[in-house]
């Protein structure tokens, strides 16, 4: 029997701790384990959520996220990264950045963020492929990309050497509040985009060594003379 100074919260109350005091998105499934985890660990009140299922879980988060929007916190729960993430509103922005004294070095450069986006559309790649599409050396902006946690290694290539391969984490999606990648605005345009760019190089380069091969065969004029006098005795 539940003492009558405990108040049983609602479900949406219990989500809205659990989203504020953790920094990982959740998934329906982990709440609902803790859920679970929970009831059988403690007693009371506790103890009272044991027969909750996913569809529970689920209405309730909704209604939190209703309610949030209704009454104008501030906040709001945004399915981001495969879960879900209690987060400010964008309008809430300026004043954050302030408090927090974010300024312009947290932002991404030009550079950084063509890297980043050569990344997140053509991953796994390696480097020397990221310095082939945009024309100039990568080193250093990929290793500030691993140093912000935007990039991971992935894996190897099976050529020779064996050289990272490079892909986007989960704070990638976190910092642009996607779902996943197939979020990512115009994918099969951009793709298009760097395709046409890689080839535009490799055609560039392909010119250029035809150039030096067309150097270095002076004598060809010469090796037609034979043909020129053959045709003359016809």
């Amino acid at each position: 029997m539940h003492n009558e100074s405990e108040v049983i919260p609602e479900i949406k109350e219990i989500l809205n701790a659990m989203l504020f005091a953790t920094k990982e998105p959740l998934t329906l499934r982990q709440m609902l384990n803790v859920f679970k985890r929970t009831a059988e660990a403690y007693e009371g009140v506790a103890a009272s959520f044991i027969e909750i299922t996913l569809q529970d879980v689920e209405t309730a988060l909704e209604e939190l996220r209703n309610d949030l929007t209704e009454h104008r916190l501030g906040l709001e729960v945004v399915e981001i990264a495969g879960g879900f993430r209690l987060r400010n509103v964008p309008a809430a922005g300026p004043w954050l950045r302030e408090l927090l004294e974010k300024g312009k070095s947290a932002k991404l450069s030009k550079p950084a963020l063509e890297t980043l986006s050569i990344i997140a559309y053509r991953q796994p790649l390696q480097r020397s492929q990221i310095e082939s599409i945009r024309g100039v050396a990568a080193d250093s902006i990929v290793r500030n990309l691993l140093d912000m946690g935007l990039v991971k290694v992935v894996g190897r290539s099976e050529l020779p050497g064996k050289p990272w391969l490079y892909g986007t984490t989960q704070a990638f999606l976190e910092h642009f509040g996607l779902k996943s990648l197939d979020e990512l605005p115009g994918m099969a345009e951009m793709r298009r985009n760097l395709e046409q760019r890689e080839l535009e190089l490799k055609a560039r380069s392909g010119q250029l060594g035809e150039a030096s091969a067309d150097a270095e065969q002076p004598e060809l004029p010469v090796n037609d003379a034979p043909a020129s006098s053959e045709g003359g005795e016809e």
